[in-house]
């Protein structure tokens, strides 16, 4: 790949390629539409705040990149913006489909990936999701397009990421514990109990030594009240 893209770059990228496929009556986008559909909150990881000037730095990036164009329509009062992706790099739709999701929110399952591309590609099971990621991961005589994330802690799935921004940051392995002993299970449930049933106590105790306090003045009061009688 020639070219690494920024997380401006990337946003706007997607958002053209999705608003192609969603919205063809309003693509290419004018400016506007273009900061509106960065800044959407629906179907963005991370939810971002542009404004135009931000924007307009993406997209002159991607311009230097051979990866947008400014289209000037016959009639229209403002210009508008298209990507160029498809020439630069000519995916299958299926291929186009997971990139644009990828660019727009970022690290997701193959499951993630199926019920969120169903408005820009079809696809009949995770199964062939899978079968596209591996295709875009392993392309013949070209650098791949996605890779394939560690499983995180916790976590079942492995997920994917695209790779236009270059390189993901890996997380460092978490250093893997032996199961506890059942004994040690259960000791230290105790534990628990037991620093539970202290704290009780230590405010029983508190509560109990506020009351003697304030039982103490309320008789220090009657005394003198006695006295004035």
């Amino acid at each position: 790949m020639t070219f690494v893209l920024t997380e401006v770059e990337a946003r706007i990228l997607g958002c053209l390629l999705e608003k192609q496929t969603t919205t063809p009556d309003v693509y290419p986008l004018t400016l506007n539409n273009l900061v509106l559909a960065c800044n959407q909150k629906s179907n963005r990881d991370p939810v971002v705040n542009y404004d135009e000037r931000t924007v307009i730095s993406g997209l002159d990036g991607l311009r230097d990149k051979k990866l947008a164009i400014l289209i000037g329509q016959e009639g229209a009062r403002v210009p508008k913006y298209g990507h160029l992706l498809e020439q630069a790099m000519p995916l299958p739709r299926q291929e186009l489909a997971l990139l644009c999701v990828l660019l727009l929110r970022g690290p997701q399952t193959p499951g993630e990936l199926k019920t969120r591309t169903e408005r820009l590609a079809d696809f009949s099971s995770i199964e062939e999701v899978e079968q596209t990621l591996d295709a875009m991961l392993a392309r013949e005589n070209l650098p791949p397009l996605v890779v394939k994330l560690p499983v995180q802690a916790g976590k079942r799935e492995a997920r994917f990421t695209h790779l236009l921004c270059g390189e993901p940051e890996q997380p460092e392995p978490e250093a893997w514990m032996p199961p506890p002993e059942p004994a040690r299970q259960e000791l230290t449930a105790e534990q628990t109990r037991l620093a539970t049933l202290e704290n009780q106590v230590a405010e029983l105790q508190s509560l109990l030594e506020k009351l003697q306090a304030e039982l103490a003045e309320q008789r220090q009061l009657t005394d003198k009240l006695k006295e004035l009688l």
